[in-house]
């Protein structure tokens, strides 16, 4: 399985941007993906995902702000952010569940998003 992920870059506080991700391999509908991300100094943290059944869990820090989608017939994943704030910035890195552990085993290389006050 490999994961490529796009669409990061600089913005100012209050704008927004809109992250891609694609996987191929053995990807199934069943497998759930997610967006983590992680600043300098900081541990690595969930920010979204999509459950293998399709239910959407969001960080607390970006509800109502970040939006996740996913293109089943393209094995895309998205992550629209709006009114975002300097403390989003962060490498933000796609994540694949392994059908068979249930742990996310596959990972992007990570897209760098950084705002501006």
């Amino acid at each position: 399985v490999q994961v490529a992920e796009s669409g990061g870059g600089l913005v100012q506080a209050g704008g927004s941007l809109r992250l891609s991700c694609v996987a191929s391999g053995s990807i199934f509908s069943t497998n759930g993906m997610a967006w983590y991300r992680q600043a300098p100094g900081e541990e690595r943290e969930l920010v979204a995902r999509i459950h293998r059944g399709g239910t959407r869990h969001y960080a607390y820090s970006v509800r109502g702000r970040f939006t996740i989608s996913r293109d089943y017939d393209k094995n895309a994943l998205y992550l629209q952010m709006n009114s975002l704030k300097p403390e989003d910035t962060a490498m933000y890195y796609c994540a694949v569940e392994d059908g068979t552990s249930g742990e996310y085993s596959y990972w992007g290389q990570g897209t760098q998003v950084t705002v501006s006050s």
